[in-house]
């Protein structure tokens, strides 16, 4: 059932943050409701009362029911989820444990790849002797499966797709990219950090292997938090650069890696956070991803036209079906100009700068892009005062 504005009034009233700012930078992070804040600071209070260690003790339901709300989101089971401190974390340590890659191997990859990603990517190929290639873009800028399937031999160690780049609102087709990697038998990462919470996520109907996502954006959960998933029958293929005494506890004279995608969390963790976490994942879910995706989808179309009609303001989104993430330029003023510019009258964007998604920024000729994200929070009236404030501008 569609979301209502009686949802609304009531979902706005449990978050602080929207009487201080209209908030269109939820695609870096989003505002936390009293309900997320509220679990966390319960434990910090428990932690304060009767020790840390203690009180992590007596939580570690609460992080197992964070785990299965991950998997929930996902459709994945709970010992394919591990709770790590960021995206870049997780996706950088699966990365890692991927066997060794040797001269002549290749990466195949998107133009819209996280810059994070591909920095891994670029500087393991460049020690190996391995190359990093990028596949190429339909008419409509995203990724094209048939490219990909005629790229595919017996060199291709894996395929990496952001599904939604950070520098505006094109989705790639990652079920269709999974279909050819399956039938390939080639390893897929899915970098997810700007689709969970924001539009449905299926592991198994997109194929991949990996995928990662973070908590403080469209999840509004708190930073620090991030969910890793490694498909059960892939998980013996990786073996973790770092281990501990929780990943690989000692047993019978020495260490052995968990069963399970423990084996890339460690013993110390933000207890705090991860609970505030899996109250954030259950929140969404609660609500309803597909509703969720469906608000959004229509508040940024809005904001799209409202833009649209601002002389000086060029829109710069790629992609057919859009998320989201709003880009645009405005002439004669930079996007970090524009940012602060914003932000004295209360009002939150991102300026994005070309490091966020190199390749593509460089293929299109741009230093930085400005960006509006919209959440199921936004309202008509925020993206009306957006536009308003534009215009002085």
């Amino acid at each position: 059932m569609a979301l209502t504005d009686d949802d609304i009034e009531r979902l706005r009233a449990d978050t602080p943050g929207v009487e201080n700012v209209s908030h269109f930078n939820h695609s870096k992070c989003s505002l936390p409701s009293k309900r997320v804040l509220g679990k966390i600071v319960d434990h910090l209070q428990r932690e304060a009362a009767i020790g840390p260690s203690e009180a992590g003790d007596l939580a570690t339901a609460d992080i197992e029911a964070a785990r299965d709300a991950a998997a929930q989101l996902l459709n994945a089971l709970p010992q394919e989820i591990a709770l790590t401190g960021s995206g870049s974390q997780g996706w950088g340590a699966a990365f890692a444990a991927l066997p060794h890659l040797k001269p002549g191997d290749r990466l195949l990859t998107s133009r819209h790849e996280w810059g994070g990603n591909l920095s891994m990517m670029k500087r393991a190929a460049e020690k190996a002797g391995a190359n990093v290639e990028y596949v190429p873009c339909r008419e409509d800028g995203t990724v094209s499966p048939e490219a990909l399937a005629t790229m595919i031999d017996d060199r291709v160690k894996l395929v990496a797709l952001t599904w939604l780049p950070a520098n505006g609102g094109l989705i790639n087709p990652v079920a269709e990219i999974g279909e050819v990697t399956r039938a390939a038998g080639v390893p897929y990462f899915v970098d997810a950090g700007q689709a969970l919470g924001q539009i449905e996520a299926d592991v198994g109907a997109i194929g991949c292997d990996i995928l990662k996502g973070t908590g403080r954006k469209f999840l509004r959960g708190p930073r620090g938090t991030a969910i890793l998933y490694i498909r059960k029958s892939f998980l013996d293929t990786l073996d973790p650069v770092t281990t501990d005494v929780f990943s690989a506890p000692w047993e019978e004279g020495g260490p052995k890696l968990r069963e399970d995608a423990r084996r890339f969390e460690t013993s110390e963790k933000p207890v705090a956070l991860q609970i505030g976490l899996g109250e954030a994942i259950r929140q969404a879910l609660e609500i309803g991803i597909a509703d969720i995706r469906s608000r959004i989808k229509a508040k940024s179309e809005k904001l799209r036209t409202e833009l649209s009609q601002i002389a000086g303001v060029t829109l710069l989104d790629l992609g057919g079906e859009k998320s989201g993430l709003v880009s645009f330029s405005v002439s004669r003023l930079s996007a970090t100009e524009l940012r602060k510019r914003l932000a004295r009258k209360n009002i939150n964007v991102a300026s994005i700068a070309a490091a966020y998604c190199p390749v593509e920024m460089a293929e299109r000729g741009f230093s930085e892009v400005a960006r509006a994200s919209v959440s199921y929070l936004t309202t008509d009236e925020e993206i009306d005062r957006l536009a308003d404030a534009m215009r002085t501008l």
